[in-house]
């Protein structure tokens, strides 16, 4: 039965701390030490005591102390009280102590007698004293005065490094050069995570199934004479679940996981790092079968020799030279598989990736449309939903977003929801979520006059006309001039999740992009600063369009795109001077013809843009029925395809809760 009294307390009694015990015995041995060299005798010198002590009758004993061989080895002094006030320069007198108050050390001919009745000469008889005998008893003390500093000495080292030796994950100073790799064992009480608990992945996950099988049952492969692979890579984006997914082979598997990442073998002494890869790999060949995963493997695997300011001896060249020997040194079948996780797979090194050591590339992408309404459901779980709630909206609502920017998504939704008072997570809270973490927050304070308003509202206004136009541009989603994190104005388009772009859409997408300063020069006769970012795309794109993909008929089918990630330690560019200036005349070509197409278009629907831009005035939020209802159906309208016309209709209260929203 369990205890009901919540007085009592259940838990387990404390335990005694060494420390405590190292602490009093270190304050016993100073102790002992003051106590006997406190206010004990003071060291002097047999010519003091001849010249001064002894001829002035100051002395009231003398002791000579002999040692185990009956030598004398030194002689002790004790003054009469009457006279220490002469020595107070050299002795405590107001101290309690008694006994001897000077000592000092005599040779071995020295004769007590005769020098000690020498010096008495001039007093008279009855005043005279004879020196006393005594033998060395306090051998303890004697031997603790000599002792005292190196033992404090000792017992400081030995509690710092018993500490540090003791340091967790490793990290101790005797420890420095293990694993600091942390063991998931199948015994082990944590939440085991399978393939259940990732959502999306499918394509991934059907290529590493094979792995777990690896594990179950290796026999299956041998007995045809295959070898298990000894290395999976495991490449892509930030956030797409990398991490999750090598756990969830571990919990598949039900074998041991042995988890670190790759800075961790990075340590400022030399050779640390090439033992922790010995460390861990012996670690791991005694729980075989079982999973090393390295998480950011580019911090160690980085291609030798092209590392920026480091020479070649560097720490982490030795670390991935010793990594490569124990991928290499494996047994046979010794059923230990390297899982490594990088979103810069185009900078390791090349005997990392061969076969023999990572024999596979897994490419863990960002999760499409379906992939997405999975992700969503297992992160729309624990969250207090409006019962019509639409998942398939969001999905389509989040192109581009990867696994974590997802979770980001949900949270943000709910805290919102919160700030707002409300009882249940509605859709305009997602809306919200995804505009404050693409945009950034708004920003109610920046004062904006009236004309920099109308200036942002006919820019805004021209993205959303050139791109509602021009067939191949992106569809408009939603168009603002409420200031957010930098941005004065945005506009959120819905693009085509395509694996490849003509040239004819490129155009379209340039031409758009370059429609805000296109109407700004239109309407007002001058351009402003605020088409910063515009051009910056732009100039990319066009740069890309040229250099990269081929689609200049001057420059031809050639391409100086640096697939290896080797270009930015490069001082000099692969291409002539000629050439370059080639690159620039048809980069300008292109963004040029992209700038006429923008004016063109909006002097055609003039009227239109002057309506949409009042329309932003005077709301601030416009969506894309308004421009349905302005300029009509788009020649392609993607957006009823994707089914989100209905969604996206424009709410009266839309401004105020916004206003309340921070």
């Amino acid at each position: 039965m369990e205890n009901q009294n919540p007085r009592i307390n259940n838990k387990s009694p404390r335990k005694f701390n060494p420390y405590w015990f190292y602490a009093l015995l270190g304050l016993m041995i100073v102790g002992i030490y003051l106590y006997n060299n406190g206010d004990g005798p003071v060291e002097t010198q047999w010519n003091d005591v001849s010249t001064k002590m002894l001829p002035d009758g100051d002395v009231r004993e003398i002791r000579m102390i002999l040692n185990g061989a009956g030598e004398t080895e030194r002689v002790e002094v004790e003054l009469k009280k009457d006279r220490l006030t002469k020595y107070s320069d050299k002795i405590n007198v107001n101290s309690t102590y008694t006994g001897a108050h000077f000592f000092f050390f005599v040779p071995k001919e020295w004769d007590g007698y005769t020098n000690i009745a020498e010096a008495q000469t001039n007093l008279p008889s009855d005043e005279r004293i004879s020196p006393l005998i005594s033998k060395e008893r306090n051998y303890f003390g004697r031997i603790l005065e000599f002792l005292m500093f190196p033992l404090i000495l000792l017992l400081f080292w030995f509690i710092m490094f018993r500490g540090m030796s003791r340091g967790g994950g490793g990290g101790g100073i005797f420890n420095v050069g293990k694993s600091k790799a942390q063991l998931f064992d199948k015994e082990s009480e944590s939440k085991k995570i399978t393939f259940s608990d990732v959502a999306g992945l499918e394509e991934a996950k059907v290529e590493i199934m094979e792995i777990v099988d690896f594990l179950k049952n290796p026999k299956k492969y041998t007995d045809l004479g295959g070898k298990i692979p000894k290395g999976v890579l495991l490449v892509g984006s930030p956030g797409t679940g990398k991490t999750l997914l090598a756990k969830a082979v571990a919990g598949e598997a039900n074998v041991p996981f042995f988890s670190m990442s790759g800075s961790d073998f990075v340590e400022m002494f030399v050779g640390v790092g090439a033992s922790r890869v010995r460390d861990l790999f012996r670690q791991a060949k005694e729980k075989s079968p079982c999973i090393v995963f390295i998480d950011e493997i580019d911090a160690v695997g980085r291609a030798r020799g092209k590392n920026a300011g480091f020479s070649g001896n560097d720490e982490r060249e030795n670390t991935l030279n010793q990594l490569l020997t124990e991928m290499d040194g494996f047994g046979t079948n010794s059923g230990v598989i390297v899982l490594a996780a990088t979103n810069r797979a185009d900078i390791l090194d090349k005997a990392l990736m061969r076969a023999g050591r990572f024999d596979r590339q897994i490419y863990v992408d960002l999760p499409e449309y379906k992939e997405r309404v999975d992700i969503f459901k297992v992160h729309l779980r624990g969250l207090k939903l409006d019962p019509d709630f639409n998942i398939d909206f969001l999905a389509r609502q989040t192109p581009g977003f990867s696994g974590a920017d997802i979770a980001n998504v949900c949270n943000e939704a709910a805290l919102i929801a919160a700030r707002k008072d409300k009882q249940i997570v509605d859709k305009q809270d997602f809306l919200d979520a995804i505009d404050r973490i693409i945009a950034g927050l708004e920003k109610k304070s920046k004062l904006i006059t009236k004309e920099e308003k109308r200036t942002i509202a006919f820019h805004e206004a021209g993205h959303a006309t050139v791109s509602w136009i021009l067939e191949h541009a992106n569809p408009l989603l939603k168009v603002t001039i409420i200031p957010r994190g930098r941005s004065l104005g945005a506009a959120w388009y819905l693009p085509d999740e395509r694996q490849i772009t003509t040239t004819e859409q490129m155009m379209d997408e340039m031409a758009a992009t370059l429609g805000g300063r296109a109407s700004e020069e239109l309407t007002f006769g001058k351009i402003s600063t605020g088409a910063l970012s515009d051009l910056e795309k732009v100039t990319r794109q066009a740069y890309a369009m040229v250099a990269y993909f081929g689609m200049s008929e001057k420059v031809g089918n050639l391409s100086y795109y640096d697939s290896s990630g080797q270009a930015e330690y490069s001082f000099s560019k692969p291409y002539s001077e000629k050439t370059s200036e080639l690159l620039d005349e048809e980069t300008k070509k292109f963004i040029d013809i992209a700038y006429n197409m923008a004016k063109s278009v909006l002097v055609e629907h003039r009227e239109g843009l002057t309506t949409l831009a009042e329309l932003l005035l005077e709301r601030e939020v416009i969506f894309s029925e308004d421009l349905e209802k302005i300029f009509g159906k788009r020649k392609s309208n993607r957006l009823e395809e994707l089914g989100l016309t209905e969604p996206l209709k424009y709410n009266n209260n839309e401004t105020d809760s916004r206003e309340s929203e921070e």
